[in-house]
Formats: C-alpha cells, sequence, structure tokens
C-alpha cells in the first residue's frame, strides 16, 4: 500500500503525540478490539500501525473528494478542539462547526440557510452603518442576535449547500453529526477512540481523540490533504481550459483548411466551366464569321444595285422639277409687278388727298 499522505509521518510521531492512549477498559467499544494493540494499567492501547493505515485510506479519500470540487466540514465542539478545528478550517478554506452542533444542521438545511441569511444581512448592516440610526436598545438587541448567530453559524455562514464529506474528532460526542450525515449519504472521515464504534463512519482513524497534540496531527494531516485535493482540482480545470483552448484552435484550423479547400475546389471548377466554355466560343465565332462575311456579301451588291437603281430616278425627277420652278418664277413675275405698281398709284392718290385737305382747312 502507498503512503503518499502519511509519508511525512511515522508511528514514532503519532506515539510522541499520544494518538495510542485509549480509554480505561471498562468504557470500551468491543467492535473496536482489531485497533488494540493491548492493555496497560487498566487503560487500551491502539496499535499505531493500524492508525497509519487508516489514515492514508482516509486521507487519499479527502483528497479525492476535494479535488473533484467537494467541500469539507470539520467538526469539534471539545473545549481544546475549538482552536484547532477553526485554524485548521480556514486555513484549507472549509467549514467548521466548533460549538454545539444544532440538531438538524444538515437535514433541515433550509430552515438553517434563513439563519445563515439573517447572520449575512446583520454583518452588512454594522459594517455599512445602518445600525447606528436605531435606538440604542434596539441596536443592543440586534448586536446580541448577530452574536449568537455567529457562535453557532460563523463557520458555515458562506455554506451554500451540503458539505461533500465531513471530518469529526470524536464521533461519540458528535453522534448527531454522524446520525445526520449517515441519513443524508454523506460520508464521514473521523478520529476513533477505543470507547466508539468504527462501523458508524465510511473511513475511521483509530486514535486518542482526547489529547491535544493528537487532535493537532491528525486534523494538520486532513488539511494538509483538503489543500493538496484543492491544488488538483485548480490545476485539473487549468488543463481542462487548455485543452478545451486547444481543442477550439484545432478545430479553428480544420475548418480554416476546410474553408481553404472549398476555396480551391470552386476555383477549380469555376477555371475548368471556363475552360471548357472558351473552345466553345471560339467555334461558334469561327463558325459565325464566314455566315457574316457571306452575308455582307450579299448584302454589299445588293446595296449597289439599289444605288444605281436609285441614282438616275433621282437625277430625272430632278430634271423634271426644273423647268416647272422656272415656268412658277416666271408666271409670278409680272403679277409682282402690277402688284407694286398699283401699290406706288394708291400712295401717290393718298398724299394728294391729305395735301387738298391741308389747303381747305387754311382757306
Amino acid at each position: 500500500m502507498t503512503t503518499k499522505h502519511t509519508k511525512s509521518i511515522t508511528i514514532q510521531d503519532l506515539f510522541d503525540a499520544g494518538s495510542h492512549f485509549g480509554h480505561p477498559s471498562r468504557r470500551w467499544n468491543p467492535k473496536m478490539t482489531k485497533y488494540i494493540f493491548t492493555k496497560r494499567n487498566g487503560s487500551h492501547i491502539i496499535d499505531l500501525s493500524k492508525t497509519l493505515v487508516k489514515l492514508e485510506e482516509a486521507l487519499s479519500f479527502i483528497e479525492d473528494v476535494i479535488s473533484n470540487g467537494g467541500k469539507c466540514l470539520f467538526v469539534g465542539t471539545k473545549k481544546h478542539a475549538q482552536s484547532i478545528i477553526k485554524s485548521s478550517a480556514e486555513r484549507s478554506d472549509s467549514y467548521y462547526i466548533n460549538q454545539r452542533w444544532l440538531g438538524g444542521l444538515m437535514t433541515n438545511f433550509k430552515t438553517i440557510e434563513k439563519r445563515l441569511e439573517r447572520l449575512v444581512e446583520l454583518e452588512e448592516s454594522f459594517a455599512k452603518g445602518l445600525v447606528i440610526s436605531q435606538t440604542k436598545r434596539e441596536s443592543q438587541k440586534l448586536d446580541a442576535e448577530r452574536g449568537r448567530l455567529n457562535k453557532f453559524f460563523s463557520g458555515i455562514k458562506e455554506m451554500s449547500e451540503l458539505p461533500s464529506v465531513l471530518f469529526v474528532v470524536d464521533i461519540h460526542r458528535e453522534n448527531i453529526a454522524v446520525a445526520e450525515a449517515k441519513k443524508l449519504g454523506i460520508p464521514v472521515v473521523g478520529m476513533v477512540d477505543t470507547n466508539s464504534n468504527p462501523e458508524e463512519i465510511e473511513y475511521p482513524i483509530p486514535s486518542n481523540d482526547d489529547g491535544l497534540r493528537s487532535i493537532q496531527i491528525i486534523t494538520d494531516l486532513v488539511t494538509d490533504s483538503i489543500i493538496s485535493g484543492q491544488e488538483i482540482s485548480r490545476k485539473r480545470q487549468e488543463d481542462q481550459l487548455a485543452e478545451e483552448a486547444e481543442l477550439e484552435r484545432q478545430e479553428q484550423e480544420a475548418r480554416n483548411k476546410a474553408q481553404a479547400e472549398a476555396s480551391k475546389r470552386q476555383t477549380k471548377k469555376a477555371e475548368e466551366k471556363v475552360e471548357e466554355k472558351a473552345p466553345k466560343a471560339e467555334e461558334k465565332v469561327e463558325e459565325k464569321a464566314p455566315k457574316a462575311e457571306e452575308k455582307v456579301e450579299e448584302k454589299a451588291p445588293k446595296a449597289e444595285e439599289k444605288v444605281e437603281e436609285k441614282a438616275p430616278k433621282a437625277e430625272e425627277k430632278v430634271e423634271e422639277k426644273a423647268p416647272k420652278a422656272e415656268e412658277k418664277v416666271e408666271e409670278k413675275a409680272p403679277k409682282a409687278e402690277e402688284k407694286a405698281k398699283s401699290k406706288t398709284k394708291t400712295s401717290k392718290k393718298a398724299k394728294t388727298d391729305s395735301s387738298t385737305k391741308e389747303e381747305d382747312s387754311e382757306k
């Protein structure tokens, strides 16, 4: 079996942390027998070699879940475990519960979600200074409500959905959390002491769940596995984006190549059509050229004949019209002279009449 996650830790490290100490033999759970090494001074001693094996399994599972985009919820309400749980969860960007587990926190998450929204609303109001405008009593009341909600929900106020896995420090103490996870099908990784039933959870880690150093060393390993899973997830996403970009580039190249080939084929077809049409057009021109020449040759003598026929006729018409015109001129000449003479006579007569009138008037 590989020891990828536990290669940095040895049995001696677990021994120095006191992970081998179990509960007094009178408080033991018989289902923990396979993980007990011996009994000394009335207390059971845990087999740390088996602890390492189960720890490797648990850490591998957590890393796998987190690498697939899951989230872990740390649960540890013991007084000496509260600070460890909080710091480990914050370091790994996970959720945590280090105060009393409220019944229905996961099985009745829709109701809990409303309380989380209320907590976020109150914190935003205090941050923006909207509470200052209210009375002192109302401000104190809202501040007390915010403190109460923060006490129980500060570690999960950003939790919009149920976690993918739970890490529990003491499954005997956190039996409600374990029962809710089991009901919802959420896998649990937990520290299991000699007084607990390891069959209640999927990934038990047999170890002392009361000692501060034992809790610290196991929790640190779990946190490192979560961080490792997050890095794998980020790298996987980056690789996926790179693959998608590469596929897009290849598809674009294929499209461009196909378009270029299609345009080449179209150009080639057009050229072939032009080449096919060119000889036909030349043949038609060659066929039409002699016919046109024949037509011109046929029309040319006919035109000349028509011109020759029309020329004497035109000359005859001119010769016929010339004497008639001269006769008309000769007829019109004496008439014009007579008209001119009559006009002179009338003008003279008019002058004589006007002179006689002037003389009569003078008389």
